[in-house]
């Protein structure tokens, strides 16, 4: 599988929330260098679950839609003349 990675802004973005959700949440501060190990750490060992889960979302949804299109089909066949 392809790694998972983020623009260089987007990961910096990504980063100050993490240290603002310990700031907030837990009353402790947390570096830049350990956030992005954190941040580093979730996105290979966290991330890929969540991207399949991603992809099997994906997928049922594509087979619903399929199975919505496969009915219209059904609907605009005509039955021949009898003889």
């Amino acid at each position: 599988m392809k790694k998972i990675t983020f623009p260089k802004e987007e990961k910096a973005a990504i980063v100050v929330r993490i240290q603002k959700y310990f700031a907030d949440e837990l009353d402790q501060t947390i570096g830049t260098l350990p956030a992005e190990f954190l941040f580093d750490f979730f996105t290979t060992e966290i991330g890929p679950h969540f991207y399949n889960q991603g992809l099997r979302d994906a997928h049922a949804a594509l087979m619903t839609k399929m199975e919505d299109f496969g009915e219209a089909i059904y609907l605009l066949e005509r039955e021949g003349e009898k003889r």
